[in-house]
């Protein structure tokens, strides 16, 4: 049933905006290019038969209405947005995918009592704002206007950067989904892991999703001329910066055999000068568990590596947490759906993990969610050669029509 080439030739054209190099993606939220690539995603969605808006947050919503649309409705999809030098697959699979399901749907005269709508939600990956899930947590109800005037590094808030490509923003911050009317949410996504390639297995069933905390961190020291201030009456931002970073990531390889995951991905230096030391930095901190006590006691030992650094290095800190989610397990019910409908499809209903965060984190607040992985050549991603086959995308695509019949 499902259209190989048709998903072979959105992904490509999807692609092309924003394209970097031969097979990279640089689509950053809110972006002149994000805005392009909405509009085209929302022309798929009219042409599957969807009643189409983008909303306040940048969210593109297709609605395939039901016979009785005031059921809870079920809601498929996932992002569009990438990294600065993302790839190809990374969410954009589970837009396309579900536009795919809903429109073999519609070509089949297939209607039923609930409501179908696809979204691709904005700014999941929180590249721009260093802020993730901005559209799912708007349609959930989980924003402050300190959202909106979060900014990019080129000082330009959200706010502004949304009004920027015609949408306007609403500081009443409308809530879509609660757990009154949605159903249940189903998201494909590429694995962006190594499992289902050392399996050799098209896809795999979502467990849960380890919670992550985000965390931006300032030190702020005293600048002076490099040639001149003695090393032991310095009160360096980088150096107390740079102290924490490595044993941060040391405190995080003590034990192979636990699944933890920490990140400084982003570092912010002023003056960033070659003969100046440095009078504040900022930096991001990313730390993920399947665990809940467990992550907190990692995020426990970083505030103690903080404490002993500032001390030793006679710096000013402060903290702030940007993203704190708790760990999200997949509905036992919806988790039995795809297992059956694999066994049909004569594939293995293999289980695994998320280590990544997806929009069905924010949605798993208010209903039911299953996802579906797709795997990825080397389980790379956020990369330009990112890949995953035509073959394996329509597995995934023809697993989520089978399990959206099955709930429907």
């Amino acid at each position: 049933m499902i259209n190989s080439k048709r998903l072979e030739d959105r992904i490509t054209k999807l692609a092309n905006i924003g394209k970097v190099g031969e097979t990279g993606v640089s689509r950053l939220a809110h972006s002149i290019e994000d805005k392009r690539a909405m509009d085209l995603v929302a022309s798929w969605m009219v042409e599957a038969g969807m009643k189409t808006e983008i909303d306040c947050y940048g969210n593109v919503i297709g609605v395939y209405e039901g016979t009785s649309p005031s059921l809870p409705r079920l809601v498929l999809g996932s992002h569009i947005d990438s990294q600065p030098r993302g790839g190809r697959f990374d969410g954009t699979i589970g837009v396309i995918g579900a536009i795919e399901v809903v429109q073999i749907l519609n070509e089949s005269n297939l209607t039923f009592e609930r409501s179908i709508e696809v979204v691709a939600f904005s700014d999941e990956e929180g590249a721009r704002f260093n802020k993730g899930l901005f559209g799912v947590r708007g349609l959930t109800g989980n924003l402050t206007v300190e959202d909106l005037l979060r900014k990019d590094s080129d000082g330009i808030s959200r706010k502004q950067a949304l009004e920027n490509i015609g949408i306007t923003t609403n500081e009443a911050f409308p809530v879509r989904y609660t757990s009154d009317n949605v159903f249940a949410f189903l998201e494909m996504h590429i694995e962006q892991g190594p499992l289902l390639e050392s399996k050799e297995l098209p896809v795999g069933i979502v467990q849960g999703i380890s919670g992550p905390l985000w965390l931006t961190v300032e030190f702020r020291g005293h600048s002076g001329h490099a040639g001149s201030v003695p090393m032991n009456l310095r009160k360096d931002a980088l150096v107390g910066a740079a102290r924490v970073i490595y044993l941060f990531d040391e405190l995080l390889k003590q034990d192979e055999t636990i699944p933890t995951v920490g990140t400084v991905g982003y570092i912010e230096n002023f003056p960033n000068s070659r003969n100046s030391i440095s009078d504040r930095v900022t930096f991001t901190v990313d730390l993920r568990d399947i665990l809940p006590e467990r992550r907190d006691l990692f995020e426990q030992k970083l505030y103690e590596i903080i404490a002993e650094t500032v001390e030793e290095y006679q710096l000013d800190y402060s903290i702030s947490v940007d993203t704190n989610s708790e760990p999200k397990y997949c509905a036992d019910w919806i988790k039995d759906i795809l297992k059956d409908e694999l066994q049909q499809m004569d594939q293995v209903p293999y289980e695994l993990m998320s280590g990544p965060f997806h929009d069905a984190l924010m949605m798993a607040e208010i209903s039911p969610f299953g996802m579906i992985f797709v795997r990825c050549k080397d389980g790379l991603s956020h990369h330009p050669n990112e890949y995953a086959s035509i073959d394996d995308i329509t597995t995934g695509t023809n697993l989520l029509y089978k399990a959206v019949l099955k709930i429907l």
